[in-house]
């Protein structure tokens, strides 16, 4: 894929201006908690013509602040190649979205178990490039093993990433399209982390919804140490060693996405497949239930927390431990 390389230093230039140690933390947004985010990627006013054939249109967002919210405008198309859209997993075409939303600059947390974000009512997340993070899916099972990728009945929850039994046509960014065209990530957006520039050490991938920091796969690995060496961080979430009661699993029949109808009798549904196949056990990763941690990053010495996109699962949280 070629972009408009110009654009794409003018995007760095403000990408890494705005973490100069002068503008990390500020706390002039009079923020009565422990954290300030004000001045931390707030000057940001990209647009990139992306001709990826899936894509063939610019890539525009913007970050600022008015010196109580950051405030993001875009248009949710990535600034990056992708894959195939459509495809056999996937039969939806990428469209332009209309994003706008205010995060607070004075992010707190009230709950240290974390608030569960379920359904599409609340993005969890946006990317820099206004690509929201989406890591739930709407595909459901019954007991008997009939399941539908979208908007199906049951209580068991499919995952997008994490099994080969469905397939939701995701990408080398671990992304798909839903029905309105919006292209969203489950996981690690690979190629934005490139394309920020620094694959082996912290990079700020986005903003949650609750003003904390997004970072991708890595971090110190003394939280409270900015010269220890930099690893990947683990969840703290397994495999349930027994599939819980009633679990179906054989996939009987799939309907509401691609190749819906198709009866599959001897289909085996892997562990792994439904979210209801983990399990959350306290201090065995680097990372919380909400899959985060409190520590110093490059753009915050003084530390906070913050939200990390793993390469095992929850991938991005499920639930957020500030104020929305």
């Amino acid at each position: 894929m070629i972009m408009n390389r110009s654009l794409i230093t003018v995007f760095l230039v403000f990408l890494f201006s705005c973490k100069s140690t002068d503008e990390i933390i500020d706390n002039d947004a009079n923020c009565t908690g422990n954290y300030s985010t004000e001045n931390v990627l707030t000057n940001i006013n990209v647009e990139i013509f992306n001709n990826d054939e899936s894509v063939n249109t610019y890539s525009r967002y913007s970050w600022s602040s008015d010196g109580e919210s950051r405030i993001l405008s875009g248009n949710g198309i990535p600034n990056h190649e992708v894959g195939t859209f459509p495809n056999s997993g996937n039969p939806n075409r990428i469209r332009e979205q209309s994003v706008n939303k205010n995060f607070t600059l004075c992010p707190s947390v009230i709950s240290e178990n974390g608030l569960d974000i379920v359904g599409p009512a609340m993005v969890i997340a946006y990317a820099l490039n206004s690509v929201k993070f989406d890591p739930a899916t709407a595909g459901r099972c019954n007991n008997a093993g009939v399941c539908s990728l979208a908007q199906g009945q049951g209580n068991w929850n499919i995952e997008a990433l994490g099994h080969d039994t469905f397939d939701f046509g995701d990408d080398m960014n671990h992304a798909h399209v839903q029905p309105n065209g919006a292209y969203h990530y489950h996981g690690i957006p690979e190629l934005l982390v490139e394309f920020l520039g620094d694959k082996q050490g912290m990079t700020i991938v986005g903003w949650a919804s609750d003003g904390f920091p997004v970072y991708a796969r890595y971090g110190f690995s003394d939280p409270d140490d900015p010269d220890s060496s930099v690893k990947s961080l683990k969840p703290s979430y397994r495999l349930k060693t027994e599939p819980d009661s009633n679990r179906p699993m054989v996939l009987t029949t799939l309907i509401g996405g691609p190749s819906q109808g198709t009866t599959n009798p001897n289909t085996e549904i892997s562990m792994g497949a439904f979210t209801q196949d983990y399990e959350y056990v306290d201090g065995l990763g680097d990372l919380d239930k909400c899959n985060g941690r409190y520590g110093v990053t490059p753009e915050f010495p003084d530390g906070i927390y913050y939200y990390v996109v793993t390469d095992d699962f929850p991938f991005f949280t499920r639930c957020l431990k500030g104020d929305i």
